[in-house]
């Protein structure tokens, strides 16, 4: 069966570019967790929608028309979070809205939903592209290359800004390349998840991984590895029973999430005694 199932090559595909996507998706969500920053990617797959009509609307490529989309809106999150002097949350719940609002409105003049849309919505891993497979490892190889040119810099700015600050980082530049490099992410995830579901790849992964690490370099490896192994799973599962793959995914990572939480209370009662 598991030979049966990887001697596609659209499976082979999808799974490259999920698991690709689902790594860079889960190292970027350990940032955006600690700096409580972790439903970006809800307000950012509401975005989302807004560039998927955009797209379909005008017949062209709806990755190259999100991308700049959500990285404006990603923007739009920290100007407004500045110069308002509002709360992180509050301000990706404004934008969300705007995002989702444009989107319906699009949807309806567009003459409502289509299947190709429904596929952006729900999630269609294995109809990803050649190209869209080369886009998601460009997207991690950023993301690597990123964490080992600027591994200080990053964990500083996100643990203790003031003190980057004071140590000369240039905090607002850090913060600045992590929401657009996120925004790609998010654009890139509405293939393997759908929009719906973007954001469970950016926080379950790093949540599961920090219950049960000891070490900061540990929490980013773990939640790699959890990403990568729940769209193989999650993938295969769909597969072998027939229902979305997307949502397969997303529930095998929350059932990660599980027991990496019985595994801390495990050590945890094992430290008390």
């Amino acid at each position: 069966m598991i030979a049966e199932f990887l001697s596609y090559g659209f499976v082979q595909r999808g799974l490259a570019a999920g698991s690709l996507v689902a790594a860079s998706c889960a190292l970027l969500g350990v940032f955006l967790v600690l700096k409580r920053l972790s439903l970006i990617g809800d307000g950012m797959s509401h975005v989302c929608l807004t560039g998927v009509a955009a797209a379909l609307l005008l017949s062209a490529n709806p990755v190259y028309v999100s991308v700049p989309v959500v990285a404006a809106a990603s923007l739009g999150i920290m100007k407004i979070t500045q110069k308002f002097k509002i709360y992180g949350d509050a301000a990706i719940g404004i934008v969300s809205a705007a995002g989702l609002s444009v989107g319906l409105l699009i949807t309806a003049l567009a003459g409502g939903f289509n299947t190709d849309l429904l596929g952006y919505l729900f999630g269609s891993i294995l109809t990803v592209s050649k190209d869209e497979a080369v886009l998601c490892g460009l997207l991690l190889a950023a993301v690597l290359a990123g964490l080992f040119f600027f591994y200080r810099d990053l964990t500083s700015a996100c643990f203790d800004e003031p003190f980057a600050r004071t140590r000369g980082i240039a905090v607002q530049a850090v913060n600045t390349a992590l929401v657009i490099i996120t925004s790609v992410a998010v654009v890139l995830a509405f293939k393997v998840v759908g929009i719906f579901l973007i954001s469970a790849l950016l926080i379950i992964p790093p949540v599961s991984a920090l219950l049960i690490s000891r070490t900061f370099k540990q929490v980013l490896w773990l939640a790699a590895c959890f990403g990568v192994a729940s769209v193989w799973v999650g993938v295969y599962l769909s597969f072998v029973f027939n229902i979305p793959s997307g949502a397969t995914i997303i529930l095998v990572n929350l059932c990660v999430l599980a027991l990496s939480y019985g595994w801390s209370k495990m050590g945890g009662l094992k430290n008390a005694r």
